[in-house]
């Protein structure tokens, strides 16, 4: 398993929102704009709107969870920002497993084949 990249740097999400296209689920909107390099990274984003520091760093962990294990399967030069978005209740695992493998496909860089064996 190799490590993914985090983006840290504010110019690195305003370039993804501003010139990459974005993808709106239930819990989550995906933003993805392709990169020069041969290797994945990912940003996330919990508004102060979701909650205290508690709430917003589980659900980090879980989009940064559930995209570890969707790594292998989607492709690879491509910066992702996650952005959590305000619902009543807190998306569980599953929720946000599911979401995440919806905004892929609707996305076209889902490899359906590797994930089928």
């Amino acid at each position: 398993m190799e490590k993914t990249e985090s983006l840290k740097k504010n110019y690195e999400f305003s370039r993804i929102y501003k010139k990459g296209k974005f993808y709106v689920g239930k819990f989550l909107v995906l933003y993805v704009l392709p990169n020069r390099s041969s290797e994945n990274r990912i940003g996330i984003t919990v508004s102060k709107k979701i909650g205290k520091s508690v709430k917003r760093n589980r659900i980090r962990r879980l989009i940064r969870e559930n995209f570890r294990l969707y790594q292998e399967f989607v492709s690879n030069g491509y910066d992702y920002v996650f952005v959590s978005r305000h619902t009543d209740v807190i998306p569980s695992y599953l929720d946000i497993k599911k979401e995440m493998k919806f905004l892929f496909k609707k996305l076209k860089i889902f490899n359906q084949e590797k994930w089928d064996c």
